[in-house]
């Protein structure tokens, strides 16, 4: 991250290079009205260099920011949050690195799945920098890294997994992503906070196929249900029908039960057949449950 001194850094160098200077003007004057004009004019040239160092000597980093300090090419200090100074011309700032999460998109564009579909998955990587002097040291660039390697991985765990796997558990190749890049980009210094499919799409065929195919099954699972109904219906008939051989009272008051339920609305006109007038004699169905002749 290129960053320099902020707004207060700024002020606060050249308030104090205008103090120095201040001093130095008045060492001037003094040496242009005193007898030691060597000595002053000394002093004051030595307070005006010093004036115009200090602007590139104080620094200042935010809360969230780190600079890396290198004195003559080598590691000297990792700085921030706050004011520090550099010694010119032999500090050098490397870099300033952000430490809040950050994000970065990638995706796989055309990778086949295990079971050879074309799909293009889209996600993004939650990421946070917890050691700044590898993120500066030990890899070039690490936003290009972490993109190269997440990509990478993306399209390794789309080659090792079905389609129907990637579709349904989005939350396990979550994980599992996570887990794969952050153990690739602990070494600089960058910890994965965590990784997000936010969407997987497929050639449009493929869809019409998927869509006749989830029919089909839905429409299988109607007809089983359907199947399952009629036989649990079918059964209850027969458990009423033992009950009514075994109780010829039930049998009548099912058939009375029965001409209520249709009779019950005004102006309806019933035809009865005789046989059901007979099924509702009780003296006759005892003798017919009892073996009987029964008179015509």
């Amino acid at each position: 991250m290129n960053s320099s001194r902020s707004g207060p850094a700024n002020r606060i160098a050249g308030l104090i290079s205008f103090l120095i200077i201040a001093v130095a003007a008045l060492a001037f004057w003094q040496g242009a009205v005193s007898g030691a004009a060597a000595v002053w004019f000394s002093l004051g040239a030595v307070l005006v260099v010093i004036a115009l160092l200090i602007p590139q000597s104080l620094m200042m980093a935010n809360e969230w920011e780190r600079a890396v300090v290198l004195r003559a090419g080598k590691l000297q200090a990792i700085r921030g949050p706050g004011l520090f100074w550099i010694i010119p011309f032999i500090d050098n700032i490397a870099a300033w690195l952000d430490q809040r999460i950050q994000t970065t998109q990638f995706n796989a564009e055309e990778a086949l799945s295990k079971d050879t579909v074309p799909v293009n998955v889209d996600a993004v990587v939650f990421w946070q920098i917890h050691d700044a002097q590898r993120a500066a040291l030990e890899i070039t660039d690490y936003r290009q890294a972490i993109e190269r390697v997440a990509q990478t991985s993306l399209r390794e765990m789309v080659g090792s997994s079905e389609l129907h796997t990637l579709l349904s558990d989005r939350k396990l190749g979550d994980e599992r992503l996570r887990a794969e890049i952050g153990a690739k980009t602990a070494d600089w210094g960058v910890s994965v906070i965590s990784v997000e499919i936010r969407d997987i799409s497929v050639p449009p065929a493929l869809q019409d196929a998927m869509s006749r195919q989830a029919q089909a099954e839905r429409e299988r699972l109607a007809r089983v249900l359907l199947g399952q109904a009629e036989q649990e219906v079918a059964i209850k008939f027969v458990e009423a029908a033992e009950i009514y051989a075994r109780s010829p009272a039930a049998l009548q008051l099912r058939a009375m039960n029965i001409i209520y339920e249709t009779t019950k609305e005004r102006g309806a006109t019933i035809l009865i057949p005789t046989a059901m007038v007979d099924a509702m004699n009780p003296g006759l169905l005892t003798r017919m449950a009892a073996g009987a002749k029964v008179p015509e």
